[in-house]
């Protein structure tokens, strides 16, 4: 099998995502080489890839998904909001600069060839891609420019299917309305809709799949059930209040609570999504002091604006009730942004412009940013066990001559990375994304951590990457058991209609 297929969406959330990872996972399963890519994605939750690239989370995933490694290619271009109304451009791996949302707009066209190359260079290497959209197709005040929907589909001779949510109501209009807004020499290309996220009997939907195919020429290839527990790395913070990875795991053992910093810029949070995996552990997204409780452990993830995620943290009164948890006994831990934080002083010209500014002077470490962002994996130790992971920011830290926490050892170098407070190690600091994925160190961290606060906890030995394939192989039972196969197969196969 040969071909490729793009799969949009009545609206953001509407299911995309997880549709491609269960079409990458299913297609790999039959032994298909299969790709997924998205021409432009706006994430917080970032991947890098082997060779240094950053792309979006969700392509990565799905790559994995596919049992491929994620490459640039798969994401050419990132989005990274900075405000309301800007961005940092990443193009092919590399930050292209911050941008408004009316200069982005008028750079499109420019890079509509980068991502037609990039889309051409996996097809001439996989069986089959299957590309993502995002959004909606039918923005009609857009559509001059887009560069992610159906101009990439058009460009490159694929069909596309159309994802509705049914969950939020009025799916057969969202369907029927995004078919008519299309121009036709997009609307022709709309092969079939997938109807996501119902809950109840499909027959209770009648005579509608009929009624809406008359209507519009386009047949619903399945209707997806509303499955409560399956759940991906977040690509953004839509996904947040949604269900999170569960272990199918017991153990006998004191329960730990986390408490994690809810910036406005959160980013790469998914750093959570192991802690939170872990029978025994509950991991709670806190923006007030009222919100934070007695924790065991408050962690100050990741920040795309680290000096303006600062502010709010004090405006809210945060910094003083986390100074207080940790004097009560709690163990603080801050990861990249976060870790910037702690430090005595930030001096930053190239994210927030605000020059230097005094952290939280709770370790002691200095960051100064620079306009060439550190993309790259990483591997070493950490509490005696190997570790895993990745660095991606602007800030260079310089810290005292104490010994880490985490010590490096690969490609890059022998560095002693991440910082702890030499008083009472009640502070600890990563600039290393992934790395409680290792569930050697996750348990070893966890077993610590219950240590300090006299409780026995007991790890209950779960994996995080079973876990992870397990979603992987869920989803793609769900688009087997409720799709129209035969005729996916067809799409795949016959390409765009002539």
């Amino acid at each position: 099998m040969r071909g490729g297929l793009m799969v949009c969406g009545t609206n953001s959330d509407a299911g995309k995502s997880h549709v491609v990872t269960g079409l990458c996972r299913l297609l790999a399963r039959r032994g298909i080489s299969v790709a997924p890519f998205k021409a432009q994605n706006m994430a917080l939750n970032s991947w890098v890839t082997a060779e240094g690239r950053e792309i979006g989370r969700a392509q990565g995933v799905q790559a994995l998904a596919a049992r491929v490694d994620p490459e640039v290619a798969m994401n050419p271009i990132l989005l990274k909001p900075t405000g309301e109304r800007s961005s940092q451009v990443v193009l092919n791996g590399r930050p292209l600069g911050h941008m408004g949302a009316a200069e982005y707009h008028d750079l499109k066209p420019q890079l509509l060839a980068s991502v037609l190359e990039s889309l051409a260079d996996l097809r001439s290497r996989f069986d089959v891609v299957v590309v993502e959209g995002a959004g909606s197709p039918a923005e009609i005040n857009l559509l001059d420019h887009d560069i992610v929907n159906l101009r990439i589909a058009a460009e490159a001779g694929l069909p596309a299917v159309v994802v509705g949510d049914i969950d939020r109501g009025g799916v057969f209009a969202a369907l029927y309305g995004t078919v008519a807004l299309l121009p036709d020499c997009y609307r022709r290309l709309v092969r079939g809709f997938v109807i996501n996220k119902f809950r109840g009997d499909p027959a209770l939907l009648g005579s509608g799949l009929e009624d809406l195919e008359r209507r519009c020429g386009v047949p619903t290839l399945g209707v997806l059930p509303f499955v409560h527990d399956v759940a991906l790395d977040a690509e953004d913070s839509l996904a947040l209040a949604g269900h999170r990875p569960r272990a199918n795991a017991s153990a006998v053992a004191d329960s730990l609570d986390i408490a994690a910093i809810n910036f406005p810029r959160l980013a790469n949070f998914t750093d959570l999504d192991a802690l939170a995996i872990e029978p025994g552990v509950s991991v709670r997204l806190v923006d007030s002091v009222a919100g934070l409780g007695d924790p065991d452990l408050v962690i100050l993830p990741g920040t795309k604006a680290t000096v303006t995620d600062l502010d709010w943290l004090r405006g809210r009164g945060l910094d003083r009730a986390i100074s207080d948890r940790r004097k009560a006994g709690a163990l603080i831990l801050g990861i990249c942004g976060g870790y910037q934080m702690l430090g005595r002083t930030i001096t930053d010209a190239v994210e927030s412009g605000r020059g230097t500014v005094d952290g939280l002077g709770w370790l002691d470490v200095l960051t100064a940013f620079e306009p060439e962002k550190i993309t790259r994996q990483r591997r070493g130790t950490a509490m005696g066990q190997r570790v895993a992971g990745y660095e991606i920011h602007h800030g260079r830290i310089t810290r005292a001559d104490a010994a880490g926490w985490v010590h490096l050892d690969d490609v890059h170098g022998v560095e002693e990375e991440g910082a702890v407070d030499l008083v009472d190690a009640s502070v600890l600091g990563t600039s290393l994304h992934g790395l409680f994925e290792q569930d050697a160190v996750r348990a070893t961290f966890l077993i610590e951590l219950g240590r300090r606060r006299d409780k026995a906890f007991v790890p209950a030995g779960v994996s995080f990457a079973g876990a992870r394939e397990a979603q992987f192989d869920r989803l793609a039972d769900l688009l087997e058991s409720n799709l129209d196969l035969v005729a996916l197969d067809r799409l795949l196969i016959e390409g765009a209609p002539a």
